[in-house]
């Protein structure tokens, strides 16, 4: 009696067979158009003057293909709004038309910049100027080798706090009578002497 035993071993492989893909899973991504294609052909099915929305596109290609991945609505949207911006395709009130060959170029937002006026022969252009503030003009007349000690506003008072002055160490007022107290003093009343009549 042969009995079969299930490894727990997780490094040991189990004989699991690996199924290869169905024969149609892998003829339909070859006989599916591309998307851009697929739309293209479904706007001329439709030909609509006035152009063709999402859903009657989508409609149109899920009659012509019957074997769409899953995620057909997706892939249809990104290929539209691709299409859109690469100007393949314009979009019209909501719908989506084939440009029109005969028609003029769309005109960008804003004002057109104005045509240059041609320059007389033998005009030498100076180089645009740079970004930013220019540098000061060094004075050609100054000493290069002695440079000026920065002042502030011309005071003639060096910049930032002054150094704290050194204490005088035994030199002490004399003390006349009693010490002043805290505040300020009271005011002196003048007596007024009375006139004699």
């Amino acid at each position: 009696m042969a009995t079969t035993e299930i490894s727990t071993n997780p490094l040991q492989p189990t004989a699991e067979p690996v199924v290869p893909q169905p024969q149609h899973e892998q003829q339909q991504t070859v006989t599916l158009p591309p998307y851009p294609e697929m739309i293209m052909a479904a706007i001329e099915a439709l030909n609509d003057k006035d152009g063709s929305n999402k859903t009657a596109i989508s409609r149109q290609i899920e009659s012509t293909n019957s074997d769409l991945p899953a995620a057909h609505a997706t892939l249809l949207s990104h290929h539209l709004n691709k299409m859109k911006q690469s100007g393949q395709l314009v979009m019209v009130k909501n719908n989506y038309v084939k440009p029109d060959p005969n028609a003029p170029p769309k005109r960008g937002r804003g004002r057109p910049p104005k045509p240059k006026v041609p320059l007389p022969a033998g005009t030498v252009l100076s180089p645009p100027r740079p970004r930013g503030r220019p540098p000061k003009s060094k004075d050609l007349l100054a000493p290069v080798g002695s440079p000026k000690k920065a002042s502030s506003g011309g005071t003639g008072r060096p910049r930032g706090r002054p150094p704290k002055k050194a204490k005088t160490v035994g030199v002490t007022p004399p003390a006349s009578g009693a010490p002043r107290g805290r505040g300020r003093p009271p005011k002196v009343k003048t007596t007024v002497a009375p006139v004699a009549g």
